[in-house]
């Protein structure tokens, strides 16, 4: 069997770029997505397109259930999982100021951006430290999909960007832990990215771009994404753990 992917959240937006990306670099691809099934059987059907085995997953990350069914039918038709992308992730369902923000929204966003890929990273890694013992020259990978908004403030979105910075105390945490087992754990932190979840501010951030926002002045795509993805599967940084790779148009670049 070739090598195989997890890739949560993979039916739009960065998710889909990603996993297609990988499926034509050769990878067994599976994908979550948790409530759009059309999107999800298009995704793979361009998958499968691409030469690759695909799997689509219904699965809500922040369900502990829904996480061990996902892992196990992964594990049925893979039998193991080379590759964790936590992707998954969801904008706050209305953004309102910082006083107004309710614990429903908090813990909405929370469990799905922070808790479950958390304990979900937690499960693949014992599987993947298992995996090791029968391939000791094996070099499994985690890469979580942080934002901007882990170090960037937005008080109309705080609960989404406490969910953000605490995934990169997640990526540091789980890449001390687990250099030792030769597992690799990386956060990629993008930016103004054009997907569903940034459509319903794309005026502003239009405005904000051509004002000279960033230095790269256009939008991401999810593309821009997928090749960081890619390379750093491909190991083309094997002497570093723990690293936060910008897919930002140079946003964090402090400027005067």
């Amino acid at each position: 069997m070739g090598k195989s992917a997890l890739v949560t959240g993979g039916g739009r937006g960065i998710g889909h770029g990603i996993g297609l990306a990988l499926a034509q670099a050769g990878w067994q691809v599976a994908f979550s997505y948790r409530g759009n099934a059309e999107a999800a059987q298009a995704t793979l059907k361009e998958i499968e397109a691409a030469g690759a085995e695909g799997l689509a997953v219904q699965a809500d990350i922040g369900s502990t259930a829904d996480r061990a069914r996902l892992i196990g039918t992964i594990l049925e038709n893979f039998g193991g999982i080379d590759l964790l992308v936590n992707n998954a992730g969801m904008a706050p369902r209305q953004r309102v100021d910082l006083l107004e923000m309710s614990e429903a929204s908090y813990d909405e966003v929370m469990n799905t951006n922070l808790k479950g890929p958390y304990f979900l990273t937690q499960h693949v890694a014992r599987i993947m430290v298992e995996q090791q013992k029968g391939e000791p020259e094996a070099m499994p990978m985690i890469i979580n999909i942080g934002s901007i908004s882990a170090d960037t403030s937005s008080t109309n979105q705080g609960e989404y960007c406490l969910s953000k910075a605490g995934m990169g105390m997640m990526t540091l945490l789980f890449a001390d832990r687990l250099a030792q087992m030769r597992i690799r754990v990386y956060e990629i932190r993008p930016g103004i990215i054009e997907t569903d979840m940034t459509a319903g501010v794309k005026g502003k951030y239009d405005q904000q771009i051509s004002e000279g926002l960033l230095p790269i002045k256009r939008w991401g795509k999810p593309e821009d994404v997928a090749r960081v993805v890619i390379a750093l599967a491909e190991g083309v940084l094997s002497y570093s753990t723990g690293e936060v790779i910008y897919v930002d148009g140079g946003f964090h670049i402090r400027r005067l």
